[in-house]
C-alpha cells in the first residue's frame, strides 16, 4: 500500500471541502472495494476522506410516502431496521443479502452506488424503487444516475448524503448469486408503484438497466405467468467464468418470475 494522507471529517462540508482540495483525494466509505485495491497497488490516492465519523450520512427515516437511507448505513443496519421492514421489506432482504456478514457489517449504501459496480445489489433498488441519490450539490434520479460500467452521474467534489426511496404498493428481489462472493449473476428488482411497474435487472450487464417490455407486461397484468414468452436479449450481456451472456439472459426471466410471485404473495 502507498503512503496518504487521511482525513476524518465531522460533517458534510468539511468532507466536501477535504476532497475537492485534493485532486487524487478519494472519498473513504466502507471501503470494500477501495482499500483491497489499495493494498493490490492498484491505487495510490494522495489522501483518502473517511465519513465514518459524519453522523449525519448515517441512519434510516420516514419521509412522507418515502424511506431516506443516510450514505454510511451499513448494509445490516438496512436489513434490521424495523422501519425497513415494514414499509419496504424488500428493500431489507435485499440488504440482509449482500456479501457475508463482514461486508454487511462495513459497506455502505453511498459506498456502494458510487462504486457502481455492475453485479451489486443496491443499483437494482434503486432503479427498480425509482429512488433519487442525494448528494451535496443536487438530487439525481436513479435512471440518470447509473451511468456506464462502474460509472455514475457523480461530479469532482460531489458525495452522497443520502438516497430516498418512495415506498411501494408491492416490490420483491430475486438473486442467482455468486456462492462464493454472493454477488448477483443476475438478480431482478420488481416494484409496483402508483406510477406503474418497475423492473430493474442488476449482474446481467455492464450496467444495471430497466427491463420496458417487463414492465409493460406487468402493468396489465401483475403476475408471473404475464411474461411468458417475453425473452432477454443476450447481445451485450455480460459472459465470464461464472456464466455465459445467454444463460444470464435466461436468468433474467426466471429472476423476474420468482421477484413478480414474492411481491404479489
Amino acid at each position: 500500500m502507498y503512503a496518504f494522507t487521511y482525513h476524518q471529517p465531522d460533517s458534510v462540508e468539511a468532507a466536501a471541502q477535504a476532497i475537492s482540495a485534493n485532486e487524487d483525494a478519494k472519498l473513504l466509505a466502507g471501503g470494500m472495494t477501495l482499500l483491497p485495491t489499495m493494498k493490490q497497488r492498484l491505487a495510490m490516492p494522495s489522501d483518502l476522506v473517511d465519513l465514518s465519523g459524519i453522523a449525519d450520512l448515517q441512519g434510516v427515516r420516514s419521509e412522507g410516502d418515502s424511506l431516506v437511507v443516510g450514505a454510511m448505513t451499513r448494509h445490516a443496519s438496512v436489513a434490521g431496521d424495523t422501519t425497513v421492514q415494514s414499509r419496504i421489506p424488500a428493500l431489507a432482504k435485499l440488504a440482509g443479502g449482500i456479501g457475508d456478514p463482514q461486508v454487511r457489517n462495513c459497506g455502505t449504501i453511498g459506498g456502494s452506488i458510487a462504486n457502481a459496480d455492475p453485479a451489486a445489489d443496491y443499483p437494482a433498488a434503486l432503479l427498480g424503487l425509482g429512488a433519487t441519490v442525494k448528494t451535496n450539490k443536487r438530487e439525481i434520479a436513479a435512471d440518470d444516475f447509473f451511468v456506464a460500467l462502474f460509472e455514475t452521474a457523480l461530479e469532482p467534489g460531489e458525495l452522497i448524503v443520502s438516497v430516498q426511496f418512495p415506498v411501494p404498493e408491492a416490490a420483491a428481489y430475486a438473486k442467482f448469486d455468486n456462492p462464493a462472493s454472493r454477488y448477483a449473476v443476475v438478480g431482478v428488482m420488481v416494484a409496483k408503484t402508483g406510477g406503474g411497474v418497475r423492473v430493474a435487472v442488476t449482474g446481467a450487464g455492464p450496467t444495471v438497466f430497466r427491463h420496458s417490455e417487463m414492465e409493460l407486461a406487468l402493468a396489465g397484468n401483475f403476475t408471473a405467468g404475464a411474461l411468458d414468452g417475453i425473452s432477454t436479449a443476450a447481445n451485450g450481456l455480460n459472459s465470464d467464468i461464472h456464466a455465459s451472456a445467454e444463460y444470464r439472459a435466461h436468468l433474467v426471466g426466471v429472476m423476474a418470475k420468482r421477484a413478480v410471485t414474492a411481491a404479489g404473495s
